[in-house]
């Protein structure tokens, strides 16, 4: 049996991929190492969602090649969406690299450590579940993958053409593992898919989000569930209510709407609109008092004009949104949008970024004033730092505590907050 170092490159949900090949791998006999110079082999799970996570995986795959023939590590696996979406160029690029997998071959990653020969895999795109999966995260927090593949088509997006139509894990799938990772010790659950709230169309023939999550927060030992990439327009009554009287259910959102103006929606090939968006934020705060919304912007998407940018600046400013992500539109291959006339300048794309960042900085001023002297629950990820309900793991802000007794990574401990700077938040132990 081999002994296995893995590096994941990408998001939450390329995460959960590399989790259940550690998974397959662990089932299989095979350890994973911390050590990358003890490894027998290097599992990189790669990302290819724009330029920029390209650049960095072929950058690692050139390092660990370096690596081989140095003789410090023997074999190369080559898995993800780069291999989805590069195909066979990409096997003839780096000939040193042992095994390429795509997406719906990494089930059988297990099978290609046994086997000496080249072998590509880039089809087809089905769920795997494996019999556990071996948690990359905090022992305390974990995501759980809903679904996979995005039927929505955005037009700067290549996630379709990468991870293929939306696919749905049956409920009792997902509520096994719910349940596994509980038997682990995990606290908190992050729900995620390229879009949350379309779960359960597929397989049921409506929206199923809701009554999956009833079930979720009856698992014993799971205390805090959290929602990341719904849509807007998908944002219930029904669901806000729910999360408004569950106490397990974080007031929390993630909700990328990537615009504001509806010309650039519109274009953008979004089901959103700007009234349709003011709406449910104004709903989402009357139903539920403190949530917290993290959202996304693209800004020089082609076509976007100074007075479409200072609608999404004026936007940003008053909304007053608890953490915001702000992209510069990269014109992606295979897109849609890649084709449009009307391309911003990388110099107008980086100073507009620039700007938005600053809009939303002095919007989290604003809100650190109103946290300061507040009560709040956090969640310690260490024995001095923890997170809120408004933080999610590996993407937000952190609370730094105070206390005169020691404390346990993986406690939730009331604090009160004394000072806050940006994302960074400082407490003293209630």
């Amino acid at each position: 049996m081999a002994k296995i170092f893995v590096i994941s490159l990408g998001c939450p949900k390329n995460l959960t991929d590399t989790e259940e090949m550690l998974g397959f791998l662990g089932e299989a006999g095979h350890e994973i190492t911390p050590d990358e110079n003890a490894a027998d082999a290097v599992l990189l799970n790669t990302c290819a969602f724009i330029q920029s996570a390209r650049d960095e995986a072929e950058s690692e795959i050139r390092r660990l090649c370096k690596l081989k023939r140095k003789g410090i590590i023997k074999r190369i696996i080559v898995a993800g969406c780069l291999v989805q979406r590069a195909g066979k160029p990409l096997t003839e690029k780096f000939p040193e690299v042992d095994s390429f997998l795509g997406i719906g071959s990494i089930t059988k990653i297990a099978q290609i450590l046994s086997r000496p020969r080249h072998l590509f895999g880039a089809a087809p795109l089905a769920l795997s579940r494996p019999q556990f999966k071996i948690q990359a995260t905090a022992p305390h927090s974990a995501y759980l993958k809903i679904a996979d593949g995005c039927n929505n088509r955005c037009s700067y997006c290549t996630i379709p053409a990468i991870r293929g139509p939306f696919r749905s894990k049956p409920s009792k799938d997902v509520l096994a593992e719910a349940r596994q990772m509980a038997k682990l010790g995990v606290k908190e659950i992050s729900v995620i898919a390229q879009d949350t709230t379309s779960y359960g169309v597929d397989l049921y023939g409506k929206p199923a989000l809701l009554p999956l999550l009833k079930k979720l927060v009856k698992i014993g030992g799971v205390e805090w569930v959290r929602l990341m990439y719904v849509y807007p327009e998908q944002v219930s009554a029904e669901l806000l209510n729910f999360m408004a009287k569950t106490p397990k259910m974080c007031r929390y959102l993630d909700m990328p709407l990537q615009h504001i103006a509806d010309n650039i929606l519109s274009s953008m090939k979004r089901r959103s609109s700007e009234a349709l968006i003011r709406e449910k934020i104004a709903l989402i705060r009357k139903t539920v008092p403190g949530m917290a919304i993290r959202t996304n912007f693209i800004v020089g998407y082609p076509g976007e004009t100074e007075k479409d940018f200072e609608k999404l600046e004026a936007f940003v400013r008053e909304t007053e949104f608890d953490n915001v992500g702000v992209f510069t539109y990269f014109r992606e291959k295979g897109t849609s949008a890649a084709q449009m006339k009307k391309q911003i300048s990388a110099k107008v794309k980086q100073l507009r970024a620039e700007r938005l960042v600053a809009a939303q900085s002095s919007a989290v001023d604003r809100i650190n004033r109103k946290l300061k002297n507040q009560e709040i629950d956090i969640l310690l990820d260490t024995p001095d730092s923890g997170r809120s309900h408004r933080d999610a793991p590996d993407i937000d802000g952190l609370v730094e505590v105070i206390s005169k007794k020691p404390l346990k990574p993986g406690s939730i401990i009331k604090v009160k907050i004394t000072g806050a700077q940006g994302y960074l938040r400082t407490a003293r132990a209630v």
